[in-house]
């Protein structure tokens, strides 16, 4: 992706280092996070699992140190979020409607939110309570090395998909689905959770979708952020950790779901072509 000597974001707030406090989830590396991830990875409910999960007292004295990497990103993440802006500023507008900035948060190892108390094991979050997106930069190296998605723009991809929760929050489609929770059962209310998150991969095809007319990608780019959605599918993750696959279980959608609804959204380039949900479902 295009993106070194271009601006960044104003909405980036920078919590590295402060530490969330408090009672967190606590884990380490992909065997520690694997229940959290299949339930809220990239833009989940983190309230609803630090409710469940519970966690442990952590705190860190410990002063935050930026890494040449992290700054590098830091900076990366911030352009993404401008192009972000940018793109869905212009769609909303076309729709009649105003675009409402979100703020990402950066954060080391713990963050409180509208959301809750998270940990770093959450993975990347979009909190609808307080609009913020919460990234812990480390997390690249994870989409690397443990889901093996390298590249900046399957990290972008991750960025657009949070954002993507953002904009069904100022659609109202989460109002919407939420309420469902107390009403449907458990198997129920994931396949809800579901098209709910392929929508999100949909809006982020829909920001790649820009971004390629605004000369921004790189040849390779696209597969990277196809290569990141298949990653996370459900049922790789799940055959991953467990060797094998339960699909009343899942709340994202397989990895060929998450492919096809990123790439769908790249191909139109329009909230018309994204409504992954019917009249019953609502």
């Amino acid at each position: 992706m295009k993106w070194q000597g271009r601006k960044g974001s104003r909405n980036v707030e920078d919590r590295r280092g402060s530490g969330g406090g408090g009672k967190t989830l606590v884990g380490g590396g992909l065997g520690g996070i694997v229940i959290v991830l299949i339930i809220a990875f990239m833009g989940g409910d983190p309230g609803a699992i630090l409710n469940s999960l519970g966690g442990a007292e952590t705190q860190s004295n410990e002063p935050y140190m930026e890494t040449e990497q992290e700054r590098e990103m830091a900076e990366f993440v911030s352009v993404v979020l401008a192009d972000t802006e940018e793109v869905w500023a212009d769609v909303f507008a076309e729709e009649g409607k105003e675009y409402v900035d979100p703020t990402l948060v950066l954060f080391s190892g713990s963050v409180d939110s509208a959301c809750g108390t998270a940990s770093a094991a959450v993975g990347p979050f979009y909190c609808p309570g307080d609009q913020n997106l919460y990234i812990d930069l480390s997390f690249y190296d994870e989409l690397k090395q443990q889901f093996q998605a390298p590249g900046d723009f399957a990290m972008a991809y991750v960025i657009a998909h949070e954002v993507g929760h953002h904009v069904q929050n100022l659609l109202g489609t989460m109002d919407k689905i939420q309420p469902q929770r107390s009403r449907l059962s458990e198997e129920d209310y994931n396949k809800l959770q579901v098209k709910l998150e392929l929508q999100a991969d949909y809006l982020a095809g829909v920001w790649a979708h820009h971004a390629q007319g605004m000369d921004l990608l790189e040849e390779g780019d696209l597969e990277e952020a196809l290569t990141a959605a298949s990653a996370v599918g459900d049922d790789t993750i799940q055959q991953r950790s467990r060797g094998y696959v339960v699909p009343e279980s899942f709340t994202h959608g397989t990895s060929e779901q998450r492919k096809k609804w990123f790439y769908r959204g790249f191909e139109y380039g329009n909230l018309d072509k994204g409504n992954t949900f019917s009249a019953k479902d609502l």
